[in-house]
């Protein structure tokens, strides 16, 4: 099997809520996603999708996914995209760094060996290790009452996993975290997602004053050694996310302690392969994570869910289910959530189909 055509599209995903806000005032209404199409010679494809959260997250950006393909593509033509490791070393070749442009080809081959094999990517990531995915629901930052009144809401359709959204002034994001924690049960599991919000003064104050509560504490500054800092001032559970940007960084935050549980996304270390890497050095690490990626619709969520189902449960603290938060379908067959749960497709791939009419003409094309 060899790559005849690459083929990118670009879609708008708005938000049902209308906003998704973070620390430090950053806040996105429509996501620009980029959705990738392998083409092949035996007539299969592979798609995926790339969306970073906005431009100031992480080094990503949207138009940096579509550019980087335009970098890369020529490099792949007349490649076996079956043979993902050899794919991912021309990449790497072709274009130093930029991991997150290089996903979604990362994760197409891996629909296409899905396809070509007639198995289900999970079952090919190590197979089923669970059957469902408990996921948690992430909540925009907005005062304390408004965010307690949405925890509610979420709860009432089967979520027990939240992520608030601090990482803004600290008194208000103490307020945040007790108004929040104070509408949940006992047994429903609260973070304090900084983003790399806090100063190290700031997180300090934070930590100290709800050190009362059952409350994990993710990614409160924005450095690796400022987070580690806060970590060494807390007895709360800890979590890192952005800092842990590959294998190198995990590795050297398992070896020193640095937390207790990392949010893996997908995009942000290139795609499946390395997730697998990081997810199967996590486990036996005994270090649970958040199966997740930066943003995306129906394709993103679809990867997540399979990389999350050959996890064993113990060690997938949550997931995410990014298409339940748009108001656009762009692929038949994605997991859906049923009671704060879902689940990866049993058939070939990924197991998901794109809506062309949606997605509309390729903006970029290489053969």
């Amino acid at each position: 099997m060899k790559i005849t055509r690459i083929n990118a599209f670009q879609v708008d995903l708005p938000l049902k809520e209308g906003r998704y806000s973070w620390s430090n005032g950053n806040f996105v209404e429509v996501f620009d996603s980029t959705v990738v199409e392998i083409m092949t010679d035996e007539g299969l494809s592979g798609y995926a999708e790339c969306c970073p959260l906005g431009s100031a997250y992480l080094p990503s950006f949207a138009l940096g996914v579509r550019a980087g393909l335009q970098e890369l593509a020529p490099h792949l033509i007349g490649l076996d995209p079956l043979n993902i490791g050899n794919i991912n070393r021309v990449m790497d070749a072709a274009l130093r760094g930029h991991p997150y442009a290089k996903a979604p080809v990362d994760i197409a081959c891996w629909d296409l060996l899905g396809k070509a094999t007639g198995h289900p990517v999970y079952s090919l990531l190590g197979g089923a290790a669970q059957d469902e995915v408990a996921l948690y629901r992430a909540i925009s930052q907005e005062s304390p009452d408004k965010m307690a009144a949405k925890i509610a809401v979420y709860a009432a359709e089967g979520y027990t996993k939240f992520q608030l959204k601090v990482g803004g002034d600290a008194n208000e994001d103490i307020d945040r975290i007790r108004a929040t924690r104070d509408v949940l049960k006992p047994s429903d599991l609260l973070v304090a997602d900084a983003n790399t919000g806090w100063t190290r003064h700031e997180a300090a104050r934070v930590v100290g004053a709800v050190s009362d509560l059952d409350v994990y504490i993710e990614q409160p500054c924005p450095t690796y050694e400022e987070s580690v800092s806060i970590r060494r001032r807390t007895a709360l559970p800890f979590i890192l996310d952005e800092v842990i940007d590959g294998s190198g960084m995990l590795v050297r935050g398992i070896a020193e302690d640095a937390m207790d549980v990392i949010n893996l996304k997908i995009s942000k270390v290139g795609g499946l392969t390395s997730a697998k890497l990081m997810r199967d050095l996590c486990v036996a690490s005994g270090i649970p994570m958040t199966i997740e990626d930066t943003w995306g619709g129906d394709i993103t969520t679809a990867a997540i869910a399979h990389l999350a189902r050959s996890t064993p449960e113990e060690f997938c603290f949550s997931a995410t289910d990014f298409n339940s938060y748009g108001t656009v379908t762009i692929a038949s067959g994605a997991p859906k959530r049923v009671n704060g749960k879902m689940t990866a497709p049993d058939r070939p791939g990924l197991g998901i189909n794109p809506d062309f009419d949606i997605l509309g003409d390729a903006v970029l094309t290489i053969s």
